[in-house]
Protein backbone atom coordinates (compact mmCIF):
# COMPACT_ATOMS: atom_id res chain seq x y z
CA UNK A 1 0.00 0.00 0.00
CA UNK A 2 2.86 2.31 0.85
CA UNK A 3 4.64 1.38 -2.36
CA UNK A 4 1.39 2.33 -4.40
CA UNK A 5 0.96 5.47 -2.35
CA UNK A 6 4.90 6.90 -3.38
CA UNK A 7 4.01 5.58 -6.69
CA UNK A 8 0.95 7.32 -6.92
CA UNK A 9 2.62 11.17 -5.97
CA UNK A 10 5.80 10.32 -7.47
CA UNK A 11 3.71 9.97 -11.06
CA UNK A 12 1.78 13.27 -9.86
CA UNK A 13 4.93 14.75 -9.34
CA UNK A 14 6.39 13.54 -12.59
CA UNK A 15 3.33 14.35 -14.79
CA UNK A 16 1.53 17.70 -12.78
CA UNK A 17 -0.19 19.16 -16.18
CA UNK A 18 -3.24 16.51 -16.10
CA UNK A 19 -6.68 17.23 -17.10
CA UNK A 20 -8.76 17.59 -14.20
CA UNK A 21 -12.40 17.43 -13.07
CA UNK A 22 -14.42 17.76 -10.24
CA UNK A 23 -16.59 15.05 -8.39
CA UNK A 24 -19.31 15.46 -6.02
CA UNK A 25 -20.04 12.57 -3.53
CA UNK A 26 -22.22 12.03 -0.49
CA UNK A 27 -21.45 10.83 2.47
CA UNK A 28 -21.87 10.66 6.10
CA UNK A 29 -21.03 13.12 7.75
CA UNK A 30 -18.95 11.18 11.01
CA UNK A 31 -17.74 9.03 8.27
CA UNK A 32 -16.55 12.15 6.35
CA UNK A 33 -14.27 13.49 9.66
CA UNK A 34 -13.46 9.81 10.10
CA UNK A 35 -11.84 9.36 6.70
CA UNK A 36 -10.34 12.82 6.47
CA UNK A 37 -8.25 12.41 9.87
CA UNK A 38 -7.14 8.71 8.95
CA UNK A 39 -6.15 9.74 5.14
CA UNK A 40 -4.38 12.73 7.61
CA UNK A 41 -2.50 10.19 9.57
CA UNK A 42 -1.84 8.44 6.16
CA UNK A 43 0.02 11.70 5.54
CA UNK A 44 -2.44 12.17 2.57
CA UNK A 45 -5.44 14.37 1.41
CA UNK A 46 -8.51 12.98 0.95
CA UNK A 47 -8.69 13.56 -2.67
CA UNK A 48 -5.42 11.73 -3.07
CA UNK A 49 -6.56 8.92 -1.32
CA UNK A 50 -10.18 8.99 -3.49
CA UNK A 51 -7.96 8.61 -6.73
CA UNK A 52 -5.42 5.94 -5.50
CA UNK A 53 -8.98 4.17 -4.67
CA UNK A 54 -9.48 5.05 -8.50
CA UNK A 55 -7.16 3.99 -10.31
CA UNK A 56 -6.00 1.44 -8.55
CA UNK A 57 -10.14 0.07 -9.59
CA UNK A 58 -9.14 1.43 -13.42
CA UNK A 59 -6.14 -0.54 -13.09
CA UNK A 60 -6.88 -3.74 -12.00
CA UNK A 61 -10.31 -3.57 -13.10
CA UNK A 62 -12.15 -4.64 -10.19
CA UNK A 63 -13.15 -3.15 -6.86
CA UNK A 64 -10.06 -4.13 -4.27
CA UNK A 65 -12.06 -5.94 -1.90
CA UNK A 66 -15.44 -8.23 -1.95
CA UNK A 67 -18.95 -7.43 -2.11
CA UNK A 68 -21.31 -9.48 -1.52
CA UNK A 69 -25.21 -9.68 -1.04
CA UNK A 70 -27.00 -12.98 0.18
CA UNK A 71 -28.87 -14.98 -2.63
CA UNK A 72 -32.31 -13.57 -3.57
CA UNK A 73 -35.19 -16.06 -3.08
CA UNK A 74 -35.98 -15.80 -6.75
CA UNK A 75 -32.26 -16.86 -7.72
CA UNK A 76 -32.71 -19.99 -5.30
CA UNK A 77 -36.14 -20.71 -6.80
CA UNK A 78 -34.93 -20.88 -10.11
CA UNK A 79 -31.95 -23.08 -9.20
CA UNK A 80 -34.47 -25.19 -7.09
CA UNK A 81 -36.66 -25.42 -10.41
CA UNK A 82 -33.54 -25.99 -12.28
CA UNK A 83 -32.68 -29.26 -9.97
CA UNK A 84 -36.52 -30.48 -10.11
CA UNK A 85 -36.54 -30.27 -14.11
CA UNK A 86 -33.23 -32.13 -14.01
CA UNK A 87 -34.59 -34.75 -11.80
CA UNK A 88 -38.00 -34.87 -14.39
CA UNK A 89 -36.17 -35.66 -17.04
CA UNK A 90 -33.69 -38.06 -15.39
CA UNK A 91 -36.60 -40.24 -14.33
CA UNK A 92 -38.32 -40.16 -17.83
CA UNK A 93 -34.71 -41.81 -18.82
CA UNK A 94 -34.68 -44.04 -16.21
CA UNK A 95 -32.02 -42.71 -14.53
CA UNK A 96 -33.66 -41.44 -10.99
CA UNK A 97 -32.02 -43.92 -9.20
CA UNK A 98 -28.83 -43.91 -10.24
CA UNK A 99 -26.08 -44.16 -7.32
CA UNK A 100 -23.22 -41.25 -6.83
CA UNK A 101 -20.76 -43.51 -8.58
CA UNK A 102 -22.81 -44.64 -11.18
CA UNK A 103 -23.46 -40.61 -12.27
CA UNK A 104 -19.60 -39.82 -11.73
CA UNK A 105 -19.47 -42.80 -14.07
CA UNK A 106 -21.75 -41.48 -16.72
CA UNK A 107 -19.60 -38.18 -17.01
CA UNK A 108 -16.40 -39.70 -16.80
CA UNK A 109 -17.63 -41.39 -20.27
CA UNK A 110 -19.25 -38.06 -21.40
CA UNK A 111 -16.40 -36.25 -21.23
CA UNK A 112 -14.76 -38.74 -22.64
CA UNK A 113 -16.77 -38.21 -25.90
CA UNK A 114 -19.00 -41.58 -25.82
Amino acid sequence: MIANIKNFLYLQKKNPIMAQTAMTIRMDKDLKVQFDALCDEFGMSTNTAVNIFARTVVRNRRIPFVIEAPAKEETINKGKAAFDEMRRIAAENGLADMSLEEINEEIRLAREGR
